[in-house]
């Protein structure tokens, strides 16, 4: 019997997403974003964390808008003018919530990673699971679970 031989070039890779956001960059799985779109300003209610931008309607349902910097560290974010949201598939288990809108800066890219990504030595803040070193680039893992998580305890979803 021959046994098979993992090669560099055969070794198990996925595909991610690079995700700007206005200070930093996240690294998602490429089937954790359901969807990309344009930028839409949220209907916005009173008295609500300064990280729940609103809720925005896609695809005839209504979506928590969050800013990802800003549930992670307070941090306020403006939208600029290359603004999207990417669509998130929640991944929480609840029944009601399979989607979760989140604001990024840009157009994510698509990126191969592999076992060759190199963990970074760096300060995390809350949702945010690890860092790797991308290049020149540090890239965070964010806590999509622990991003649902916030929504349910501020009794948004």
């Amino acid at each position: 019997m021959s046994q098979a031989v993992v090669t560099q070039s055969s070794a198990p890779s996925l595909t991610g997403l690079l995700m700007p956001l206005s200070d930093r960059t996240l690294l998602l799985p490429n089937v954790a974003v359901a969807e990309l779109i344009a930028y839409r300003a949220p209907q916005v209610s009173e008295g609500m964390p300064n990280w729940f931008l609103g809720q925005i309607t896609w695809r005839e349902l209504r979506l928590p808008l969050l800013s990802f910097e800003a549930a992670s560290n307070g941090q306020a974010t403006t939208v600029s003018p290359g603004a999207r949201v990417a669509v998130i598939n929640a991944l929480g288990g609840r029944p009601a919530v399979k989607f979760i809108a989140v604001l990024v800066q840009g157009i994510p890219r698509s990126i191969k990673v592999g076992a060759e990504l190199v963990r970074a030595d760096v300060e995390l803040s809350t949702l945010e699971l690890d860092a790797i070193q991308f290049g020149e680039t540090v890239l965070k893992i964010p806590d999509l679970i622990g991003l649902e998580q916030k929504l349910a305890d501020a009794g948004l979803i």
